[in-house]
């Protein structure tokens, strides 16, 4: 379902008022607004402007990296387009660095042509703005605790045996002891499909060191990692 852009906030009426106040003083009345405005930008614009320059960053590095990339071609891949547009709104909507880098990522997945079909595709980027970065933390980290405190410098202990709980706690020190919020996290990814029905009733069953680190993720939710990663 498509989204509109967020409406103005506090933040951007307050200075839209103010800018409007000090443009009614008489003689240094618009001088004073330009300089307030130049001083303090509106919030969405503010959103707005840094998320198109990192984009424009990244678009300009993939360019560099990948033969054939040209702006020509982007700008007459209509998927490409839809991407952008979907992926900006979502920006707009979210201040989440995990967020910004999975959108960023998308995009530049689009634009090298390694995305799943068109439909899966406007699904995904509906599932980043829905999700919080709890979420898509977990995701990542369940496709493979192994590998994933490999890359995160974790040093796991020798554990004989144990729950696949003890793990996710240890390698997330902030969820150690909120097994309700860990278990709602991990039961939204399985209604969305991302990783096995019974995970969530599976991570305090008792298992082998192997069984502690084994992954967790569908098939379906490996193509939405690999739709968000670099």
């Amino acid at each position: 379902m498509d989204k509109k852009l967020p409406k103005p906030t506090t933040g951007d009426k307050f200075h839209t008022g103010i800018k409007a106040g000090l443009s009614a003083v008489p003689s240094v009345g618009c001088v004073a607004a330009e300089l307030f405005n130049s001083l303090f930008k509106s919030p969405l614009e503010k959103r707005r402007d840094k998320w198109l320059e990192e984009l424009s960053e990244e678009l300009i590095k993939l360019q560099d990296e990948v033969k054939d990339l040209s702006w020509e071609k982007l700008s007459k891949n209509e998927l490409f387009i839809s991407t952008v547009m979907q992926a900006s709104q979502i920006a707009m909507r979210n201040h989440q660095k995990e967020k910004k880098l999975a959108l960023l990522n998308a995009i530049k997945n689009t634009a090298i042509g390694k995305t799943p079909e068109e439909n899966i595709q406007m699904m995904f980027l509906n599932y980043i703005d829905t999700l919080t970065p709890w979420h898509l933390k977990i995701l990542k980290y369940l496709q493979n605790p192994k590998e994933w405190g490999i890359q995160n410098k974790i040093t796991y202990p020798n554990w004989p045996m144990g729950g696949p709980a003890t793990v996710l706690e240890f390698a997330f020190p902030d969820l150690k002891d909120k097994r309700e919020v860990y278990t709602k996290l991990i039961r939204d990814l399985e209604n969305y499909g991302l990783v096995g029905k019974d995970v969530s009733s599976r991570m305090h069953t008792t298992v082998t060191a192997d069984g502690m680190f084994q992954g967790m993720t569908t098939t379906f939710g490996n193509q939405f990692i690999k739709f968000i990663s670099s």
